[in-house]
């Protein structure tokens, strides 16, 4: 037994140095590389398994699947590319700082489209269940949660009355997110003709631990001429049903035009992922008579070669001259977004976060408070939302560009999530987004310096000790 063990403690040993040295070439970031490595070499037992469960810093198998579609699903692209180029911004009206979002989408800001702000839940599922009434040919359905609740029971029937009488339905959904759901809730799916598939996330045994990603996108496009995005899943929480969280705040979008065949790519190329089916769909680009708003979506991943979440919110907040208000449920940026946000008040800009009251995530919420007190002092106001949970996530640069879409302003979101977010420069938006946003902040109260100072000894270690978790979380 003796010489067992000493095998078990050598391969152990050797796993952890190798597994380490992988960490030392892949981390994102040097605290990140730092710390695997040490627990790596020192307690390889338990420290391996968790690093290739939670540790991995890129989803390798999406990567793999993004070469396949370079010579399969561009094929297909290429053929119809020509007919989006009439909605496409013209060159010469390309500023740098719509060329950087394109460069971080790689997909082109479209023009000829209409934007329309949904404000909460009620208005969300009202939209989503019109469009979704009105299918003609296909419905694409992509989201984090799905819950056999009220809300979700009637989505359901929707989809299985679509499909019966001839709609191509197509339903993804992300099997952490929505683990709850009933096997029952899909097969009756299934036996009604949707094509229904977990996002697969492990799919593969090279990828069997690949357990800490998730797909957060929620996406619903029709006949590929409508799509919508945002901060709603399809539970009833979302319309302020659930009394644990009472009155839920958030914000979605419905876009119409060429932008919603950017919103399809990104369905597409995950139910690739998942399925390893190629859709027909549709890609000629919807016109919206009179329609004339600029819209890039913004696909963000584990999968990219750059930390595209990360960039586009850095990229809006040096963007800022006067005004930048941020909401987010989940409060834990990277130092570049933290660092940003305090030059953005140095120089004079209205710099706003609002954040929730109350958590439904502990571990994230505490660990915002470990450096709060340094943003308050450089000039950032922090808001509490104060009617019940604030889930939406939204940004507004001064009066002419903003943003709504699933990413939260947390290590999860950046570079663990697939996330997607609709950029709108375009003044009439903006100017909805603002007045909107007023309405939040004057129902929110804000976070002083000595509120912070106060807090009990115990309360601050806390903060301290769950902000080092914060790449997991």
């Amino acid at each position: 037994m003796t010489w067992i063990l000493g095998v078990f403690l050598f391969l152990s040993h050797v796993a952890g140095i190798l597994t380490a040295i992988f960490a030392l070439m892949s981390s994102r970031t040097s605290q990140g590389a730092i710390a695997w490595i040490v627990t790596l070499v020192s307690f390889p037992y338990f420290a391996v398994p968790i690093f290739w469960a939670f540790g991995r810093p890129r989803f390798y198998g999406y990567v793999s699947a993004r070469g396949e579609r370079d010579t399969v699903l561009r094929q297909v692209l290429q053929r119809y590319r020509p007919y989006m180029e009439p909605y496409t911004s013209r060159p010469e009206a390309v500023s740098g700082r719509i060329r950087a979002v394109e460069q971080l989408s790689m997909m082109p800001m479209t023009r000829g489209n209409r934007v329309d702000l949904l404000v909460d839940g009620e208005a969300t599922f009202e939209s989503l269940f019109d469009g979704i009434d009105r299918a003609e040919e296909y419905i694409l359905v992509q989201f984090f949660i799905v819950r056999a609740d009220e809300i979700g029971l009637a989505f359901k029937r929707r989809l299985i009355h679509q499909a019966e009488h001839g709609i191509n339905v197509y339903f993804l959904y992300d099997e952490i997110g929505s683990r709850g759901l009933p096997g029952g809730y899909l097969r009756d799916l299934e036996e009604a003709g949707v094509r229904v598939s977990a996002f697969n996330s492990s799919r593969g045994w090279r990828h069997r631990f690949q357990i800490n990603f998730r797909n957060h996108r929620k996406i619903v496009v029709v006949d590929g001429r409508e799509g919508w995005t945002g901060g709603l899943n399809v539970a009833d929480e979302y319309l302020g049903r659930v009394e644990r969280y009472g009155h839920w705040r958030d914000t979605h979008v419905k876009l119409q035009g060429p932008s919603a065949l950017a919103l399809q790519e990104a369905f597409w190329e995950d139910w690739y992922w998942a399925t390893g089916a190629i859709l027909a769909l549709h890609w000629v680009a919807y016109q919206i008579p009179e329609a004339s708003q600029h819209v890039a979506i913004v696909p963000s991943g584990p999968a990219d070669g750059r930390e595209t979440a990360s960039l586009l919110v850095q990229h809006a907040i040096h963007g800022a001259r006067h005004r930048l208000w941020v909401t987010s449920p989940y409060f834990v940026p990277d130092h570049g977004v933290q660092d940003a946000l305090i030059l953005a008040a140095l120089r004079g800009v209205d710099v706003r976060v609002l954040i929730p009251e109350r958590p439904d995530h502990l571990l994230v919420f505490l660990s915002a408070f470990a450096f709060l007190p340094e943003m308050i002092a450089n000039g950032v106001k922090i808001y509490r939302y104060q009617p019940g949970f604030l889930h939406q996530k939204t940004m507004l640069v001064d009066d002419h560009t903003a943003m709504v879409g699933t990413v939260n302003l947390d290590n999860r979101s950046f570079r663990l999530n697939f996330e997607v977010t609709a950029y709108v420069p375009d003044k009439t938006f903006a100017a909805s987004v603002q007045a909107m946003l007023e309405q939040d902040f004057a129902s929110s109260r804000e976070v002083t310096a000595q509120e912070l100072a106060d807090r009990p000894m115990w309360r601050k270690l806390v903060s301290r000790a769950t902000y080092l978790l914060s790449p997991v979380q």
